[in-house]
């Protein structure tokens, strides 16, 4: 959520039509708006048998590696049902899954990123312009750009 936040706040973007939607919890209920696309490019956190913390991993939804797991939480089964279902419909356009190694949150909730999760967000937002510029998309940076740490501290404050 915080990366789709500091992608649509940081950057311009031209060349194709984008849109942007932090899909949350929402799972089966992204169904109508997912259909509507010609691509996606979803940014998630995943599961990766033998992964560190802030590890990143770019994937087809049709070639999902095996080492995926997708067990991490109810909302990554969700998601991944979600995905199955759409494709079982025939109407799931072509998906990229950009997924991070999320760090398990302690007993004490905090908007602090860890430096792993940092790293990591840095190496998937390069990834995600990457894929963008490749699917004809222009990013253009913002003049006054906001951290990945200042996006996740206000992202419950305000719609950016």
């Amino acid at each position: 959520m915080h990366l789709c936040n500091q992608l649509q706040h940081n950057y311009t973007f031209s060349g194709q039509s984008l849109a942007f939607m932090d899909g949350g919890t929402m799972a089966q209920a992204l169904i109508p708006w997912i259909v509507e696309y010609d691509r996606i490019l979803l940014l998630d956190c995943v599961s990766v048998a033998g992964a560190s913390v802030g590890e990143v991993f770019c994937f087809d939804f049709e070639n999902v590696p095996s080492n995926i797991t997708w067990a991490g939480s109810a909302h990554e089964v969700e998601m991944l049902q979600t995905l199955k279902l759409t494709a079982l419909m025939g109407d799931l356009p072509p998906t990229t899954i950009l997924g991070l190694i999320p760090e398990i949150v302690s007993d004490t909730t905090t908007f602090e990123l860890s430096p792993k999760m940092l790293r990591g967000a840095q190496l998937a937002k390069e990834k995600a312009l990457e894929i963008l510029q490749q699917w004809g998309v222009r990013a253009t940076p913002q003049p006054k750009p906001l951290s990945l740490q200042e996006i996740a501290n206000n992202s419950y404050r305000m719609a950016l």
